[in-house]
């Protein structure tokens, strides 16, 4: 049960946005602009990224949510994102990715836990510095993002066939103001 009265039974951080439209807005932006930008990292990428952030936070609702989303773009490739989740450096994406997974994991635990090493590895495995630059925005912004879902005690489906539908309609239609205005799409079975 929520920490505070939402008037209304939207999941995650659907129903915070709808509590408060004015800061929905910025951070729907915020949002588009880390997860659906195609340059450097891919959409996919991305949400990787926010997945795994999200999975060392223990945001139920932020890394299964977003997890659909990256399984969405990976063609339904649950394994992948499971195993990016649970064991990222022998799952079978790219080195430059797992580099860019390692700052990630470093910026959960607190910034200045990145070192010029981290930098530099990343570097030697292909990463740019917008794409260190957009990892390390993706990683702190999660961390808020699931501390707003987890410490308001949001609404959290433990029914996992209830988040493929929305990751689809996320993937498409992208983060905005319609997460919390539309209704849930119909589920699909997980």
């Amino acid at each position: 049960m929520p920490h505070i009265q939402l008037n209304n039974d939207l999941p995650g951080i659907r129903g915070l946005m709808a509590f408060n439209p004015q800061t929905a807005g910025p951070m729907g932006d915020l949002a588009n602009a880390l997860l659906r930008e195609t340059e450097g990292l891919s959409p996919a990428e991305r949400e990787l990224i926010a997945t795994y952030v999200s999975y060392l936070n223990d945001c139920f609702y932020c890394h299964h949510s977003h997890g659909e989303i990256a399984c969405y773009y990976f063609n339904g490739d649950r394994d992948l994102v499971d195993q990016v989740r649970k064991d990222y450096q022998h799952a079978p994406i790219s080195a430059k990715l797992k580099s860019l997974l390692q700052i990630a994991g470093k910026v959960q635990q607190g910034g200045k836990k990145v070192t010029p090493e981290d930098i530099e590895f990343a570097r030697k495995e292909g990463a740019t510095d917008k794409d260190i630059h957009d990892t390390v925005l993706i990683a702190a912004s999660f961390c808020m993002f699931n501390r707003y879902v987890d410490g308001l005690a949001a609404n959290t489906p433990a029914d996992l066939s209830t988040y493929p539908p929305r990751a689809r309609q996320i993937a498409e239609k992208g983060y905005g103001n319609h997460i919390f205005t539309t209704s849930q799409p119909v589920s699909e079975k997980v």
